[in-house]
């Protein structure tokens, strides 16, 4: 394909280096490489950005203690609230960038971009605007712990206030990955992870003549490092002539045009409402968490930063299996799916599978990292063993879910989620906790992951599988 995106020449495996060079999506004999180009460089963005997450924690709760790395915690249910609603969007544009891209339609494929661009700056603008004004009462609402419900209020009133960098920056990096580049976003996270790497310690401490901001250090230091990392891939963007260059062509699409935001909602509205949903779940629970204390609570924030350095493999999974099936079914290749789908599951069973087996063996050095008080990270340890286990079939079903979503099949699967969080997660975790304390709050969220691959992995094969695959676009 020229640079200006009018002439395709045909090849076997998907880009990843920044070029407008496209080439055919996979073909069966380079399945297995096509899936390594986008699955590594985002397997790393990923590690990348938990890193970050966890380094904050650490810094926080090492140099400032348990009830600081509580208030932290506090906002975690609030800030994937948030998340939910732009990963919704997110996944709706990356699925038709995807096909766009497969098809070899440039037109399309920015006028997706820019309208996915107007949305998710108008959500997330709303969102800073709410969170500036009312974080505390938010806080409060959700039974944040009395001692730390200030600092609380004050992290998460900087978070949802730098809420339009971090996820214009969250969706250009997906918007990159729909086109087959996945190194451009692995070094954008190298950048932000840097930077918040320097930045929390020096804010928490007040070194170099810095303000000595606390809790609030952490959430600064996000902002300011994806803020970072934004303008920096912005700049590459442009330098290389990237296919989602922000150019002033690109610059004019960026608004609502009816058609595309109309199959970006049709397709992205299911995935945030799923997200909300688990979203809705995480507050839940963890207001049975907070019903135990300020240590569990703690130790509630440890586990969530582990599980998410033991998920990121089996999401990376995913989305790679998300993005070769919307550029093959752009391509007219609708039989390479259900290779995606399989080729997905054994990765998933190799890489997460070895990950889980990792986090098993080194679990009691992962939670003291973050505690400093060994009670709170034995009990982190405890919980941990109850749920890691399940987070192989957290990967599977991811696999199955993207597969049929960037194939069409949007409702259905979304449906048999959000059944399983409302009908198996929140009741057994009243009831397990009810009967057996706090254990019971992690072994609903195993019988969760069960019952979800049982109905997305039945639904695949027995429904999915004899309906006829078509364009979104």
């Amino acid at each position: 394909m020229t640079k200006s995106g009018q002439d395709i020449s045909d090849g076997q495996a998907i880009p990843v280096a920044v070029t407008a060079e496209a080439v055919k999506p996979p073909m069966p004999q380079g399945l297995w490489r096509s899936y390594m180009l986008i699955f590594l460089p985002m397997l790393l963005s990923n590690v990348l950005q938990a890193a970050s997450g966890t380094l904050n924690g650490v810094f926080v709760g090492r140099m400032m203690g348990v009830d600081a790395l509580a208030a932290m915690s506090a906002f975690s249910p609030v800030f994937f609230l948030f998340l939910g609603l732009i990963i919704g969007l997110g996944a709706g544009a990356t699925v038709l960038i995807g096909q766009a891209w497969g098809a070899r339609d440039m037109v399309k494929l920015h006028g997706i971009a820019g309208s996915a661009v107007a949305m998710v700056m108008t959500v997330s603008v709303t969102v800073a605007i709410l969170g500036g004004l009312f974080s505390a009462q938010l806080m409060a609402f959700l039974g944040t712990p009395q001692a730390v419900l200030n600092e609380s209020a004050h992290y998460a009133r900087i978070m949802m206030m730098g809420m339009p960098v971090i996820f214009l920056l969250w969706l250009m990096s997906n918007m990159s990955r729909g086109v087959g580049d996945a190194v451009s976003p692995l070094w954008a996270l190298v950048i932000a992870t840097g930077v918040a790497m320097v930045l929390t310690p020096v804010f928490i401490e007040g070194w170099l003549g810095f303000p000595q901001l606390g809790v609030m250090s952490a959430a600064v230091s996000t902002v300011i490092a994806s803020a970072a990392a934004l303008l920096w891939l912005i700049w590459h963007w442009n330098r290389r002539n990237h296919p989602m260059a922000f150019t002033r062509q690109f610059l004019a699409l960026v608004r609502f045009n009816g058609s595309y935001c109309k199959t970006i909602l049709r397709v992205g509205l299911p995935t945030a409402l799923q997200m909300l949903t688990i979203a809705f779940a995480e507050i839940v629970l963890l207001g049975l968490v907070n019903g135990h204390g300020t240590q569990a609570t703690a130790a509630y924030g440890a586990i969530v930063q582990t599980l998410g350095w033991v998920q990121f493999p089996a999401i990376s999974i995913g989305i790679t299996a998300s993005i070769l099936a919307a550029q093959a079914v752009g391509a007219g290749r609708t039989e390479q799916v259900h290779k995606i789908v399989i080729a997905g599951l054994q990765l998933n069973w190799l890489v997460t599978g070895s990950c889980v087996a990792l986090a098993y063996l080194l679990s009691g050095y992962i939670t003291s990292a973050f505690l400093t008080e060994q009670s709170v990270a034995d009990l982190a340890a405890h919980l941990l063993h109850i749920v890691l286990w399940t987070i192989v079939l957290f990967g599977m079903n991811s696999v199955f879910m993207s597969a049929m979503r960037a194939s069409g099949a949007i409702y259905a699967p979304t449906a048999l989620t959000m059944s399983a969080i409302l009908l198996v997660e929140i009741p057994a975790a009243y009831t397990f906790n009810h009967w057996i304390g706090i254990d019971g709050i992690w072994w609903a969220y195993s019988l969760t992951f069960a019952t979800m691959l049982c109905l997305q992995s039945g639904y695949y094969y027995f429904i999915f599988r004899k309906r006829k695959i078509v364009k979104l676009i």
